[in-house]
Formats: C-alpha cells, sequence, structure tokens
C-alpha cells in the first residue's frame, strides 16, 4: 500500500522552501511544525539534529526522509518540501537533495513509526515520481502526487 493520506496532509506540502544547508532546513522544518501543529520549533530541530547524527536520513537520488520521536505527539505526522536549490545533505550517494519527507513519530510508537518509514521510502524510491515532484507546479500537484489522488480520482 503506497496511501500516505493518513501522514500527509495538503496543507503540509511546501513547494519551493528555501535553504541553504541541513541545519537551515531542520530550522525551517520547525517553523513549520510550529505553525502547522502548534508544536515546539526548537525541539523539532533538535531531534531531527540529533537523529542525523546516528546516521544521514539522505538515502540517495537527492531524497531525505529526516524523522524524529516527539513526546506527547498524537500520531504520526509527515511534511514534504522540495527545496528551491538542492543542499549538501551528506546523503548515502553523496548526491545533494532536494526532495525531503519529514515524518514525527510518538515517542512510544515502534512499530507505526518503522511502517510509515517503509511507506514513505518506497514511495519516494520511485524515480519516476521524484521526477514529478521536482516537475510540479504547485503544491496542491505535488499533494496529489506523493498520495496518488490523482490516480485514484482518475479511476
Amino acid at each position: 500500500m503506497n496511501d500516505i493520506t493518513d501522514l500527509l496532509g495538503p496543507d503540509a506540502v511546501f513547494a519551493d522552501m528555501a535553504v541553504g544547508s541541513k541545519r537551515a532546513l531542520f530550522t525551517a522544518l520547525g517553523a513549520a511544525t510550529a505553525k502547522l501543529w502548534g508544536m515546539d520549533a526548537k525541539l523539532i530541530v533538535d531531534r531531527l539534529a540529533a537523529r542525523e547524527k546516528l546516521g544521514t536520513t539522505g538515502f540517495g537520488g537527492g531524497i531525505a526522509v529526516p524523522h524524529a520521536r516527539i513526546e506527547g505527539l498524537s500520531g504520526v505526522r509527515g511534511l514534504f518540501a522540495r527545496l528551491s536549490r538542492p543542499i549538501e545533505f551528506a546523503a548515502v550517494d553523496d548526491l545533494p537533495v532536494d526532495l525531503v519527507f519529514m515524518l514525527l513519530s510518538p515517542a512510544g510508537a515502534g512499530a507505526e513509526h518503522l511502517k510509515a518509514l517503509a511507506r514513505i521510502s518506497r514511495r519516494m524510491r520511485d524515480r519516476a515520481l521524484a521526477d514529478k515532484l521536482r516537475g510540479a507546479a504547485s503544491p496542491d500537484a505535488i499533494y496529489a502526487l506523493l498520495t496518488g489522488i490523482e490516480a485514484r480520482d482518475a479511476a
């Protein structure tokens, strides 16, 4: 199952996020979560950075899936950002990153967190999808591509 509508809402998709580094990306993601969900931006930045120290979440092909577990979070949530310019991310293939799917999970969501990461990873590894995401004209178009809504609605 590739459906990720339970993880990602249309308001959590950003089409041309302008950042110059991984740290600036995490800061922008923290600010977005504060605005969208009333979360502590600094906590998000700190947790993303702490997870990144364990090993890169840049899995190649210009894609990263930074993730963290957050105490008090009611469910798994995602945020997608297409960057206006690729940034150095220390990805496994050493390529810069321009497509970012952040995942936040409750602190105790072990299996749920891993299943969500697996679904996102499968979806994002689709090279044709990645190319379409890079060429999409708007956040709505990106959301439709990520969630598969355009294919489901056309059926």
